[in-house]
């Protein structure tokens, strides 16, 4: 089972933004592990378009659960070497290693595959080191 080894630390810079103030290290079962560096800044699960109604009532639903694995997730969306597929697993692993509920974590990955596409940009950097490193 996917753990975090570390623990979040924020500050909190702006409405809806965090720096992370320490490295946030999650041991994932399918991607070994994965290092969200210190300085990054992540907007945990927020939703862009809360216009629609539909997002608006999954961000309900979801609002406050999974800050550790959203900024794992918000770190491989914009420096990750995965697919987008690949990416929203780690998420649904890391929310599960987070200890939010099954039906929790399905709502959240599902949002994240139905509206991710567009935060998703292509790789540029790996963000992961090998087991031991």
């Amino acid at each position: 089972m996917s753990r975090f080894t570390t623990t979040l630390k924020t500050e909190q810079t702006g409405r809806r933004s965090y720096t992370l103030l320490a490295d946030l290290v999650l041991a994932d079962d399918d991607e070994q592990v994965i290092t969200v560096p210190s300085g990054f800044t992540t907007d945990f699960a927020s939703i862009k378009v809360l216009h629609n109604a539909l997002l608006f009532v999954l961000f309900a639903l979801v609002s406050g659960y999974g800050n550790y694995a959203a900024t794992v997730h918000d770190w491989l969306y914009e420096h990750g070497s995965l697919t987008r597929k690949e990416a929203d697993a780690v998420l649904y692993r890391a929310l599960r290693a987070e200890g939010v509920a099954r039906w929790r974590a399905w709502l959240m990955y599902a949002g994240v595959r139905l509206g991710g596409a567009k935060q998703y940009k292509t790789p540029t950097s790996s963000g992961f080191s090998s087991s031991g490193d």
